[in-house]
């Protein structure tokens, strides 16, 4: 079985900023519809696949979803798991925390540092973590680059969240598109703390990143530490499964070995849920 820990929930153009969504055609090529329909979702993952959604809320950056969205979302489907978003440069973010968890029912949080414009290191957001770590709230953090011009790359170095990890040892964390192009500086991190992960979305359209990234995850010994995600509606799961069992059928460089083809498949179907509470 397939879990799937990162795929979003839009409703296009209604979650987006003019200039948000305009930058996302243009690095996607053109005029895109990002909202997620679950039977299109359905139709491109194998049966059984058990999916954790989210929405997001950046108003730096023109995204914003209502958690309640997401709950009804999720509602009536037993392989989805509904996390809600916080952007705690907002005020009353601490009430929709509490509101997202405790009366809708949604069990994780999604963070979006560099598009709201905020370090997630910084100890001033300690209640957000000390309350996800209280709850056994696995936190998901956008890590890596993006599309967004406005939006500060500094803030999503998989190092800012080296901190939260230190002081909240028992907090599940996942370090989303596994750092990229701060790879290494992901892995680091990830070997470092025993309950924080990073996800492989959003990564096998670019095959050599990808396999360079694998390759080093092999040599550091922490395959363990990697769960699938697609990144939907982005791209699906078909493809990203397509996508890592090519790579794994590479035969690598000269003096060098390719990726460990169970290793690979152990990834692809890891039981995401088990490690991170949500059973």
């Amino acid at each position: 079985m397939i879990t799937d820990v990162h795929t979003h929930l839009f409703s296009c153009p209604h979650d987006f900023s003019e200039d948000f969504l305009g930058e996302a055609q243009h690095a996607h090529g053109g005029e895109i519809d990002l909202t997620v329909r679950h039977h299109e979702y359905a139709a491109s993952a194998p049966p059984g696949t058990r999916t954790v959604v989210f929405g997001g809320k950046a108003r730096r950056s023109g995204l914003w979803v209502d958690d309640r969205a997401v709950a009804d979302y999720v509602q009536g489907k037993p392989d989805a798991i509904g996390f809600l978003a916080l952007d705690p440069t907002v005020p009353g973010w601490s009430d929709e925390l509490r509101y997202g968890h405790q009366e809708l029912g949604l069990r994780g949080i999604k963070l979006m540092p560099m598009y709201a414009g905020f370090d997630p290191g910084d100890a001033a957001y300690d209640e957000l973590f000390w309350y996800a770590e209280k709850h056994g709230l696995p936190v998901l953090v956008h890590t890596g680059t993006t599309f967004v011009s406005t939006a500060p790359i500094e803030w999503a170095r998989p190092a800012r969240l080296d901190p939260v990890a230190i002081r909240h040892p028992e907090l599940r964390m996942i370090l989303a598109h596994l750092g990229h192009p701060y790879e290494g500086e992901c892995i680091a991190v990830i070997r470092k703390h025993r309950h924080v992960y990073a996800d492989v979305s959003a990564l096998h359209y670019r095959p050599f990143q990808l396999w360079h990234s694998l390759r080093l995850a092999q040599d550091y010994g922490v395959w363990h530490k990697l769960l699938f995600g697609s990144d939907y509606p982005f791209t699906t799961v078909d493809a990203s499964v397509d996508g890592l069992r090519r790579l794994a059928g590479l035969p690598g460089i000269e003096g060098l070995g390719g990726l460990d083809r169970d290793e690979v498949e152990a990834l692809i179907t890891r039981d995401a849920c088990a490690l991170l509470g949500l059973t």
